[in-house]
């Protein structure tokens, strides 16, 4: 404070543990993650983001994805819902979009499943490379969506009136992102008729139309569907280009970090003066 008295910072999100650690790379523009468990690897890049040192956020996001990739697979989901919860986090919202994409199954049948955020079920189910079934896609949003409200029953047979309309309220931000159309005439006479009312009436009353019309019942609307595809692999010119200049980025992002000047604060409690690195 400007009357020379100290002032106090409030992190109750941050452990003294992982605040020292913060505290000891803001004074000495210094930090070693080989030494720390994965788990405070975590913590340290929330306090990063908390305090607003998006070099730490930067740097710690790639160490994980460089150096903890067997971590980050067995504790997926736990990773995937941080890398949401805070705009930041890009690189690792990336890298876990990336890797369900190919192995969905790490978040729709993880016992997890049920507790994940909308905006998170919501980023798969657009995900024009997610490798799943639109027929599983729609079972599983209806199996999220029946879990947020316990006392919906998973049979539609005996729902009235209102239950409709609470899983429809539900799922209003989630079904616009299912690809109807990719499903086979069977598909959606099986399972979307039986909840047709939790489809707006426009919708609905086209994919009747448009299934109604088609002769075979394992055929789809080839003319309005829109398949999810398998990522492309980069050739393999273009892939050692990525590895070599991306090696360089770390290259030059660990000597960043492990050069940079501390961050001086003043002893009269005024903002503190960065280094010429900290404005970069």
């Amino acid at each position: 404070k400007n009357d020379g008295t100290l002032a106090h910072i409030k992190l109750p999100n941050v452990s003294p543990e992982i605040f020292q650690i913060i505290l000891r790379y803001i004074y000495g523009g210094k930090i070693s993650l080989e030494e720390c468990d994965p788990s405070d690897i975590i913590k340290i890049l929330n306090a990063a983001n908390e305090l607003s040192l998006q070099e730490l956020v930067t740097y710690s996001q790639s160490f994980l994805i460089e150096n903890k990739v067997n971590w980050i697979e067995e504790n997926f989901n736990f990773v995937y819902q941080t890398s949401f919860e805070n705009n930041s986090f890009l690189e690792l919202q990336k890298y876990c979009t990336n890797l369900v994409s190919e192995e969905p199954d790490k978040v729709f049948k993880s016992s997890s499943f049920s507790s994940i955020p909308e905006k998170l079920l919501i980023s798969l189910i657009q995900n024009d490379h997610l490798l799943m079934d639109e027929i599983q896609i729609w079972d599983h949003v209806i199996e999220w969506g029946v879990a947020q409200n316990p006392e919906l029953s998973s049979n539609f047979t005996n729902y009235s009136k209102d239950d409709f309309k609470t899983l429809k309220n539900t799922l209003q931000h989630c079904i616009p992102f299912v690809r109807f159309y990719n499903l086979t005439s069977k598909e959606f006479i099986d399972k979307v008729l039986p909840c047709r009312k939790l489809l707006p009436k426009e919708l609905y009353e086209d994919l009747l139309k448009t299934f109604l019309s088609l002769s075979d019942p394992n055929s789809k609307p080839e003319n309005k569907s829109k398949p999810r595809t398998a990522k492309s692999e980069p050739q393999p010119v273009l892939m050692n280009m990525i590895n070599i200049f991306g090696s360089r980025s770390h290259e030059n992002q660990q000597e960043s970090i492990e050069s940079r000047e501390p961050i001086r604060f003043p002893r009269n409690g005024r903002t503190p003066r960065y280094s010429k690195y900290d404005r970069m």
